[in-house]
Formats: structure tokens, sequence, C-alpha cells
């Protein structure tokens, strides 16, 4: 069986404001049934050999901390998205959502960032 990276795979809420049901599959915690049910899905193109290196959790810088001129640290804004894996030589990065989290104006602007930032790569963004 192929590996998966759970080394990102941290985050939790112990309650989410969108009424999303937590749920826990070989372990780990998803933020939503709905999440969970992509994981099984992809786990098992995994098994398959579909895809390769599927990471959970996986975090992308898309503005590095800097130093205000006041002196001000200002950190990093970063994205993290559900799942990230290889199919057929081609990097996606896949984010499981509900309609009411692809509305809101934060999301939004995370991920117009990361596609501004990795629109020249061999990355695809998925929404699901």
């Amino acid at each position: 069986m192929k590996k998966i990276d759970k080394t990102c795979a941290t985050k939790w809420n112990k309650t989410n404001k969108y009424n999303a049901k937590p749920v826990i599959i070989d372990g780990i915690k998803f933020d939503s049934t709905k999440e969970g049910q992509r994981y099984m899905v992809l786990k098992s193109l995994l098994q398959k050999g579909r895809i390769e290196n599927l990471v959970l959790q996986p975090k992308f810088v898309l503005q590095k901390g800097f130093r205000y001129h006041t002196g001000k640290p200002v950190r990093a804004i970063t994205y993290t998205a559900d799942f990230q894996y290889e199919q057929e030589g081609q990097t996606i990065v896949e984010d499981v959502k509900s309609e009411i989290t692809k509305k809101k104006a934060d999301y939004r602007i995370r991920v117009r960032l990361f596609m501004k930032k990795y629109h020249d790569s061999n990355i695809l963004f998925i929404e699901t």
C-alpha cells in the first residue's frame, strides 16, 4: 500500500460555525463528513495506483512575513488546502468546501492569491 503523508493533518476545530459534522477516518480527524468521504475516494485511488503522493492539509505560503517600516512584524499569509496529490504527472491541490464557505471573502481572497502565485506551475486547483 502506498503511503499517505499525514504530517500536515493537525488542523481541528472543536466547533464548526457551518454545522458541518466532524468525522474520524483511519484515525484522522476531518472537519466535515464531505471531506472525510473525499479522503476515502482519494485513498481508494491511491491504492489502485491512479494517484500518487497524497498529502493531507498541505500548507502554502502566499506571501512571506516581513517587517513594516516601523519595525512591526507582519505575519505571512498562508493557505491550507484539504488535499494535494499527483495524477498523470500533474500536481492537484483540492479543497472540499460547502457553498457557504466558497462565498466567504477570506477564502476567496486566499484562493485567488494561491492561483496567482502558482499559475505558471504544474499545479491544478480544484474545489469540490
